[in-house]
């Protein structure tokens, strides 16, 4: 008779909450953050959230569906992930975004390994991060009240003051739901009074990151520098929202305390010593890959088994305490070499930027013999900027002029110029363009420094064949960018299957052209 019992995973013990109330109760949390940002942000962020909860649940139906799974969608969790991720995300991103993610975020991170419980990685935290890696300008370009902006954490990173009670409040720039710390606050009180979630990763994450910040930070000592860090670049609703998650965070109390302190000095870490303000993603995601090993040092002893060694404290183990320091101690240490490496390379760096950005400059006007700021043309970029630090009137699409410079001959005469531009509209990011003019508005030449388009495609800008249909004699008052071949000098003929990129480029041409053109009237 082969009849036999299938004893489930633990745990056992049945509780009044479900995968579904816990679930809502999340959602519910949210709700203050949430609202406030589509009350700071527009009706369109708002359609950004609903695109990321419908392109979730449709994705956790479909795969289940597809692959003959029970269906879940009810349970919440789809929901959850894709309005956390929604509220990760700019308030103008395009609605192809939070539909990309969401389907990354279920499909890829979630049901690939096995659904609800069986992910190594928050979801929603995993598709942001895809995203940011894959689309980084779109997922860089933060606005607010109608004009594009450095959020807060990027304002102090260079040295600047930010409003800490603004901060607090959110009348900042940044993604649709980080950006009140206050609601965060309240959704978080309302987690832990519902006891959906302890005290003690919250809480130590975010004390272990006022520690780091007050010691290694930026403005060591200083409590408003680190009270705004807190309040700034999503710790808050990594803290309470993120880095509590069930399956990916640790079940032991002291698991608990370990992965706080983990979480607050990787955050400092990739903050501090990190190219990036971000780093509450990271953290968490690299955090979420050691809750296994967190565990094991961590988890009591079982009932009949040695006891702790210490005045026989159940569960106590001098070895479990040493692991748990050394792998913070690990952690620290590989951090600060990474942030050692990246301060010490920083500065090479730089000058080699700077020599790189020279060499660019010699190229497109070879008849120069020097090049010094242009006081003229700096006048004309204030009288062809608009408020959001684009050129006005969005001719020529997300266009920012970033730098110009006079070509100067032996005698100091003026033979030229060097127009720096950046397009925001390539198809893998920014495209900056170094544009050389001749006095007379002819083009003298391009080069690329900064480019990330597509190879074999968009690449294929930085070839001769592409750059030299700019160059000529003749003074050009403004490009025309064609799909068959060239027909006049003012033509330029795009690249096959990469229009995106010949239209940012002839674009920032063009700007700095009509930059050029207005100076000299």
């Amino acid at each position: 008779m082969n009849n036999f019992l299938n004893v489930s995973s633990s745990p056992h013990v049945r509780g009044s909450e479900s995968t579904k109330s816990i679930m809502y109760d999340v959602a519910l949390a949210l709700l203050p953050a949430t609202a406030f940002g589509v009350y700071r942000f527009g009706l369109y962020s708002l359609l950004v959230i609903v695109v990321g909860i419908a392109f979730a649940l449709l994705s956790e139906y479909m795969f289940q569906t597809l692959t003959g799974q029970k269906v879940t969608v009810t349970d919440g969790s789809a929901l959850v992930t894709g309005l956390l991720l929604a509220l990760n995300l700019p308030p103008t991103v395009p609605l192809w975004i939070p539909a990309l993610g969401s389907i990354f975020a279920i499909v890829f991170v979630k049901q690939f390994f096995g659904g609800i419980g069986q992910n190594f990685m928050n979801p929603a935290l995993g598709a942001r991060c895809f995203l940011l890696i894959s689309f980084t300008s779109t997922m860089s370009t933060y606005v607010a009240d109608g004009v594009s902006g450095a959020t807060p954490l990027a304002l102090l990173a260079e040295g600047q003051k930010v409003s800490l009670g603004n901060m607090f409040l959110g009348f900042t720039a940044g993604t649709i739901g980080e950006v009140s710390a206050l609601a965060l606050l309240i959704g978080g009180i309302y987690l832990l009074v519902k006891k959906i979630i302890t005290w003690e990763i919250p809480v130590i994450y975010i004390v272990s990151f006022v520690i780091f910040e007050l010691i290694f930070g930026a403005q060591p000592g200083s409590l408003s520098f680190a009270a705004a860090q807190v309040c700034g670049g999503g710790l808050m609703l990594g803290a309470f929202f993120m880095a509590t998650d069930y399956v990916t965070s640790p079940i032991t109390k002291k698991g608990k305390i370990l992965y706080g302190v983990l979480l607050g000095i990787l955050t400092g870490i990739l903050r501090t010593y990190g190219a990036s303000a971000e780093g509450v993603s990271y953290a968490i995601i690299i955090s979420n890959l050691l809750v296994p090993l967190i565990e094991k040092i961590t988890m009591p002893t079982a009932f009949g088994y040695e006891a702790g060694a210490l005045e026989g404290k159940k569960g106590f183990s001098v070895e479990t305490y040493k692991a748990a320091i050394t792998l913070c101690g690990i952690t620290l240490v590989a951090g600060l070499a990474l942030g050692g490496a990246y301060q010490l390379t920083k500065a090479p760096i730089e000058r080699a930027e700077e020599e790189a950005a020279k060499a660019a400059y010699v190229s497109v006007c070879p008849d120069a013999d020097s090049f010094e700021d242009s006081e003229n043309l700096l006048a004309a970029i204030e009288q062809l900027t608009a408020d959001d630090g684009t050129v006005a009137g969005g001719e020529y699409g997300n266009v920012v002029y970033e730098s110009v410079y006079d070509a100067l001959d032996a005698g100091g005469n003026v033979v030229g110029y060097v127009v720096n531009v950046t397009s925001k509209d390539g198809f893998g990011g920014e495209v900056t363009v170094s544009v050389g003019i001749r006095a007379d508005r002819s083009v003298s030449g391009i080069e690329f420094l900064t480019i990330n388009e597509t190879a074999g495609l968009g690449m294929k800008a930085t070839e001769d064949a592409f750059k030299g249909q700019y160059v000529g004699d003749e003074p050009i008052d403004k490009f025309e960018l064609v799909k068959e071949a060239a027909a006049s000098e003012n033509q330029i003929e795009a690249i096959s299957g990469a229009t995106i990129t010949s239209t940012a480029v002839t674009n920032a041409v063009n700007a700095a052209l009509q930059l050029v053109g207005s100076a000299a009237e």
